[in-house]
């Protein structure tokens, strides 16, 4: 079963986490779509790239919606790593992972800056180029 994971490819660490992820994805169960791709809306009439933006958006292969940590969790339990994050989705501890993330995602450009150096990168083909460079 294949995950579709929307990524934001101007942003240092969304490019970061999926070149991480490609080189884990020995199966090759995941399918990393650049929110930013011209032919975006074309192939993904059905997916709100402002929301995309947003919060990070994945699609399991029966074609049903999961959203930001559920995103994260789900792509890496597919390459069986980081099963840490896991915890993430714990009762308890979901609603305030959530939360950081929800502010994590808001100011992504921002803590990019203050962790690369970068704030925004130019388009990038992760999808079809997984060494990348940021």
């Amino acid at each position: 079963m294949k995950l579709t994971f929307f990524f934001d490819s101007y942003c240092p660490l969304c490019v970061a986490e999926v070149a991480e992820l490609s080189r884990f994805d020995t199966k090759r169960l995941l399918v990393f779509e650049d929110i930013h791709a011209s032919d975006f809306e074309t192939r993904y009439p059905d997916i709100n790239r402002q929301a995309a933006n947003r919060l990070l958006h994945a699609r399991l292969e029966d074609r049903r919606m999961i959203y930001g940590l559920d995103a994260t969790y789900q792509s890496w339990r597919y390459v069986e790593q980081k099963r840490w994050i896991a915890v993430l989705r714990w009762p308890l501890v979901r609603s305030i992972a959530d939360f950081a993330y929800y502010l994590f995602a808001r100011n992504r450009h921002l803590i990019s800056f203050l962790l690369t150096g970068k704030s925004r990168c130019g388009p990038c083909r992760v999808s079809r180029d997984p060494g990348c460079e940021l």
